[in-house]
């Protein structure tokens, strides 16, 4: 069975809801529903077998696993962020 690779908008709604600590003000900045920021976290948490939120109400809290992810995902988005700038040189 080959590796599951993680998907990059889960990773900008996690990223980004690690730093906003709102599903409503994730999904705000993404420009996205709400539900879809909360179907995106749900669906990464089951990729990975782990809990990256705590959630209380309307608020949530990071998990330690989520942490250590989020180091991981800062590295990734910056990665494809420089990607993206790298290949502009050789657009039209």
């Amino acid at each position: 069975m080959p590796p599951v690779i993680l998907d990059s908008r889960k990773l900008l709604a996690f990223a980004t809801l690690a730093r906003v600590c709102s599903f409503t003000q994730a999904a705000r900045e993404l420009s996205l529903t709400q539900s879809a920021v909360s179907h995106a976290i749900k669906g990464l948490e089951r990729d990975l077998g782990v809990r990256l939120f705590e959630r209380m109400g309307r608020k949530v809290t990071i998990t330690e696993a989520g942490r250590q992810l989020l180091q991981h995902t800062d590295v990734i988005l910056a990665e494809m962020q420089h990607a993206r700038e790298d290949m502009a040189a050789f657009g039209e």
